[in-house]
């Protein structure tokens, strides 16, 4: 039998609080928890079923918190809903850019396909080796992601993105 295919066309993004999309990442996400801090959360609601998140903040890498740049830390969406991560990461993209930031920035795993970033017009800037954001005085929490390799992406287009309408 076929895997149904959900359609996001009735699809809508809403505010949810960093505690709920938390927990949401915590039950969903493949390789990520959750995040300590954030400057905004949202959700894309089917109904009244929340069926992604996604989470934006000031960037993990002290050398690129540079008060200008944005990281999108997680998106987690259930299997099944098309075009959802586009969405969301649109989404976050637009809200980023609104609140005046210059640069927005994701990663995924090496092994990641990068999909739905070049949906949203992100292209690929740098490889980060596995490891820790651990310094003197600021210690991090591990992830099953900190061992993997990682590409960092950029979403800086300006130009309207039709996923937004």
């Amino acid at each position: 039998m076929a895997t149904r295919i959900h359609q996001p066309e009735k699809s809508r993004i809403v505010p949810i609080s960093l505690k709920e999309a938390n927990a949401f990442v915590v039950e969903h996400h493949r390789h990520n928890t959750k995040v300590v801090t954030h400057k905004v959360s949202i959700g894309l609601r089917k109904g009244d079923e929340l069926i992604g998140v996604g989470i934006g903040a000031q960037p993990i890498a002290r050398m690129l918190d540079d008060g200008k740049t944005f990281e999108i830390r997680r998106v987690c969406v259930l299997p099944g809903y098309k075009n959802a991560c586009s969405k969301l990461l649109a989404r976050l993209k637009n809200i980023a850019q609104l609140m005046g930031y210059e640069k927005i920035i994701t990663y995924t795993l090496k092994e990641e396909s990068g999909s739905s970033l070049r949906a949203v017009n992100a292209r690929q800037v740098a490889k980060t080796p596995p490891g820790m954001w651990n310094r003197k005085g600021r210690k991090s929490n591990w992830q099953p992601a900190n061992d993997h390799w990682k590409y960092r992406w950029e979403l800086q287009d300006q130009n309207h993105d039709p996923s937004l309408n």
